[in-house]
């Protein structure tokens, strides 16, 4: 598995994502409560560029006529058809059969590296 160093640490502020190319591939590197999460810019729905999506939350489970809102910023929703992906995870909240490709990040030094490799 090879470590690929995309972008310093400092260079991304918490909520905040960028796409980066790796290896021919672009990967959205998101920063969640000091947290760096990457996730492949494509959508397995129709092959939407899902990074250039929207980063919100959702509607939780509650009672009937009440809508409870959250996990802010944890979510990603493709552009083109609004399927919402776990940033973290790369579970559809769509469909429990469906996922983003995610990458495992590695923080050295103050740089971000991206895992990619077996």
């Amino acid at each position: 598995m090879a470590v690929h160093y995309v972008l310093e640490a400092a260079d991304l502020e918490d909520g905040g994502r960028t796409i980066v190319s790796v290896e021919g591939r672009e990967i959205g590197v998101y920063r969640i409560g000091g947290q760096f999460y990457a996730v492949h810019n494509y959508c397995p729905h129709q092959g939407a560029p899902l990074c250039k999506g929207v980063v919100c939350g959702t509607t939780l489970p509650s009672d009937v006529y009440k809508y409870e809102y959250g996990r802010g910023g944890e979510i990603v929703r493709c552009p083109w058809h609004g399927w919402e992906f776990d940033i973290k995870t790369g579970k559809s909240l769509i469909s429990g059969k469906v996922r983003a490709r995610t990458y495992k990040v590695e923080v050295s030094e103050g740089k971000v590296g991206i895992v990619i490799g077996s």
